[in-house]
C-alpha cells in the first residue's frame, strides 16, 4: 500500500505537468493569482478534495440518483462563468467573497484572505481535472458503482490529487510573485484573469478541451501525454493497483506467441467468476452459469457488444469453435457488455443473438461488473480458461484465429481430449487497416466534423459543400438534437461523410416507428450493386436499434456518402470494413 501511495503522489505531480492539463491550467492559475493571500491554498485544497470525491465517490452518487454523467462538467462550467464575471466586475466580488467566507468553516472565515472562494473555484476545477488521471490509475479509482468502496481506493486517489495539488500550488505562487511586481497594473491583471476564466468556460462549452485532449493522445508519444505511464506499467505498481480493484492482476494480451509456436501456454491469472449479470441466453431455463459449474471444461470468455463491427466479424469463429469442440469439453460464454444505452435491452440482445446464429451461452453485463472483474478494456476481448479455472491466453481485437484455435486444442489435449479431428474452416470479411477510423456522432466523442465543435442540445447546421470535406471528415446539415452518445434527426437533417473503405456501417435506431434514410454515394442514389444488405432502392428502413450495412463496394476506395434522414432517427457511430 505504501508503494501505491508513493506512486500516486508521483503520478499526480506528473499529471499536473502533462499536456492533458493545459485546457484547465489557465483557469487554475487565474483563480489563484488574484484575490486574498490564502486563495492559492484554497484553490488547491478544493481541487484536491473534489478530485478525490469525483474519482471515488461521485460515481456512486450519480448512479444512485440517475443523474446525467456530464452533470459535474456543467457545474464546473457554471462556476467558471460566475467567477470570471466576478473578476471582471469587482463590486460584485466583495459581497460574494464575504458570503463564501461565512459558509466555509474554520480559519477561512477571516474576510479578505480569499480561502473560501478559492475552495469553491478549486472544487469545480477538480471535476474537470479528473479525466487527466493516467489510464491504469483512472481504471482503478474511476470504478463503476458495482464496486465496493475501500479505504485503499480512497488513499490512492487522495495521494494522486495531493501530488497534483502541490505542483499546482507552486505554479500559482510563482504566478502571484510575478503579478506582485506589477502592483500598479493589478486591476488590469484581475480583468485579464477574469477573461481567461470565461474563455476556458466557453472552450469547455464547445468541447474544445475534450478535442484537444483527444488530439494530443493521438499525436504525442505516450510518455509526454502521461509522464508516469512507464511507472504505472511496472509489475509491482500495476499488480498493487489490480489488488485494489479486486480479482486477478491487470491482464495484458498474453500467450499468443506461445500458442503460435505450439508451446505450453503460460498461466496468466486465476479467472474471476461471472458477476453482476442480468439475463442469460442459450442456457437451460435461462439460468446463469458459473466457472465453478464449468470446472473441468475449457472455457472461452468473449466480451462483445452487438453493434461492434469488430465483434461481429469474430462471431462466426466463436460459433464454429463451439459447435466443433463442445462435445470434447469446450464452451464459449459471451459476455455482452453494452457500449450504447439501447444495447442494455434484453430484447435487442436476444434479437442480435438470433440474427448472428449464436447457440453458445451469452450473459448481459449491463453494469460492467464482469468486465471490471477481468480488468477488460476492449471489444472484442477473449480470455481462454483451462479446466482448473486459470486464464491461459488473452487476446484483444480481431485476428490470430489460428493461434486461438490452436490454444483451444492444446488445453483440450491437456485435459485428456483425444481425436479432435481437423480444424475449423471459417470464411468471413477481414478489416482494412487503412479504412476511415470509427466515427462517433454524439458530442462526447465527436471528432473530424467540418461543422466545428459539436455540443449537446438542439442545433441547426449549415450544409457544408462536399468539396470542402477533407479526408475522413463528416458534416451535419439541417436540424439535429445532439446528446453525449447520439444525434437525433430533425427537419431536413442530413449527414455527409468523406470515407475510404469498402464497407460502411452505421449504428442507427428509431424507437417510435420505422423511418427511412436516403443513401447517396458520390451524389447519386446508391445503386443496388453497391448497396449494403440494409439498403434497397437507395433507401434504408430504420426500425430496430442496431448496426446497419449501408454501402458494400467491390473494393476499398474514397467516396462521398450522403445520408438524408427522416425526423426521429437516432445515429450513434460509423464503422468501416
Amino acid at each position: 500500500m505504501i508503494l501505491l501511495i508513493v506512486f500516486a503522489l508521483v503520478a499526480g505531480a506528473g499529471t499536473a505537468l502533462s499536456p492533458c492539463v493545459l485546457p484547465v491550467l489557465p483557469a487554475v492559475l487565474s483563480a489563484g493569482m488574484t484575490g486574498g493571500r490564502r486563495r492559492p491554498l484554497g484553490v488547491v485544497a478544493g481541487l484536491a478534495l473534489s478530485f478525490t470525491f469525483a474519482t471515488v465517490a461521485l460515481v456512486y452518487v450519480i448512479a444512485a440518483l440517475g443523474l446525467p454523467n456530464d452533470l459535474v462538467r456543467t457545474v464546473a462550467i457554471v462556476t467558471l462563468l460566475v467567477f470570471g464575471v466576478l473578476l471582471l466586475v469587482p463590486p460584485l466580488a466583495d459581497p460574494v467573497e464575504a458570503w463564501i467566507s461565512r459558509i466555509v468553516p474554520g480559519p477561512a472565515r477571516r474576510r479578505g484572505d480569499g480561502f473560501g472562494s478559492g475552495v469553491v473555484v478549486g472544487a469545480s476545477l477538480g471535476f474537470v481535472y479528473a479525466p487527466c488521471a493516467g489510464p491504469i490509475l483512472a481504471g482503478v479509482i474511476t470504478v463503476s458503482a458495482a464496486q465496493d468502496f475501500t479505504f485503499g481506493r480512497l488513499a490512492v486517489a487522495f495521494a494522486y490529487s495531493l501530488g497534483s495539488a502541490v505542483v499546482l500550488y507552486v505554479l500559482i505562487l510563482g504566478g502571484r510573485r510575478a503579478t506582485d511586481r506589477l502592483g500598479a497594473h493589478r486591476g488590469r491583471i484581475q480583468t485579464a484573469m477574469g477573461v481567461v476564466m470565461l474563455a476556458v468556460a466557453f472552450v469547455m462549452i464547445a468541447n474544445l478541451d475534450v478535442r484537444f485532449e483527444n488530439a494530443i493522445a493521438r499525436h504525442l508519444p505516450s510518455a509526454l501525454v502521461d509522464p508516469t505511464s512507464r511507472i504505472e506499467q511496472s509489475s509491482s505498481v500495476s499488480g498493487g493497483l489490480a489488488n485494489l480493484r479486486g480479482g486477478g492482476p491487470v491482464s495484458h494480451e498474453g500467450g499468443t506467441a506461445q500458442a503460435a509456436a505450439g508451446k505450453r501456454l503460460p498461466v496468466q491469472f486465476r479467472a474471476p467468476d461471472f458477476t453482476g449479470t442480468q439475463q442469460w441466453f442459450n442456457t437451460p431455463g435461462g439460468r446463469p452459469l458459473s466457472l465453478a459449474g464449468l470446472r473441468g471444461q475449457v472455457v472461452l470468455v468473449d466480451f462483445w457488444t452487438y453493434t461492434c463491427i469488430n465483434c461481429i466479424r469474430t462471431l462466426p469463429y466463436l460459433e464454429a469453435w463451439y459447435r466443433k469442440y463442445h462435445r470434447d469439453g469446450f464452451t464459449v460464454v459471451g459476455i455482452h457488455t453494452p457500449e450504447f444505452p439501447f444495447e442494455k435491452e434484453a430484447s435487442n440482445v436476444q434479437r442480435a443473438i438470433g440474427d448472428d446464429g449464436l447457440t453458445y451461452p451469452v450473459a448481459q453485463d449491463n453494469d460492467y461488473a464482469t468486465w471490471t472483474a477481468y480488468h477488460n478494456q476492449y471489444w472484442p476481448a477473449d480470455y481462454l480458461i483451462d479446466g482448473q479455472g486459470r486464464v491461459r491466453l488473452v487476446h484483444f481485437g480481431e485476428g490470430s484465429y489460428a493461434e486461438t484455435e490452436g490454444a483451444i486444442r492444446s488445453l483440450l489435449a491437456e485435459a485428456g481430449g483425444l481425436g479432435l479431428g481437423g480444424r475449423t474452416n471459417v470464411r468471413t470479411s477481414t478489416p482494412d487497416p487503412h479504412a476511415t477510423p470509427e466515427s462517433y456522432l454524439g458530442a462526447a466523442r465527436a471528432d473530424r466534423f467540418a461543422n466545428g465543435g459539436i455540443r449537446p442540445g438542439p442545433q441547426s447546421f449549415q450544409a457544408v459543400p462536399p468539396a470542402q470535406l477533407g479526408p475522413d471528415q463528416l458534416a451535419y446539415g439541417g436540424r439535429w438534437t445532439i446528446s453525449g452518445e447520439s444525434a437525433t434527426a430533425g427537419h431536413d437533417a442530413s449527414l455527409e461523410l468523406n470515407f475510404d473503405a469498402r464497407r460502411v456501417f452505421c449504428v442507427l435506431g428509431s424507437q417510435a416507428k420505422a423511418r427511412t434514410v436516403q443513401v447517396l454515394l458520390d451524389g447519386k442514389p446508391v445503386p443496388a450493386s453497391l448497396a449494403g444488405q440494409d439498403v434497397h432502392g437507395g433507401t434504408a428502413t430504420i426500425s430496430n436499434q442496431r448496426l446497419y450495412r449501408l454501402v458494400d463496394l467491390p473494393r476499398a476506395g474514397r467516396h462521398l456518402l450522403t445520408l438524408r434522414f427522416a425526423p426521429g432517427i437516432a445515429g450513434y457511430a460509423f464503422t468501416f470494413g
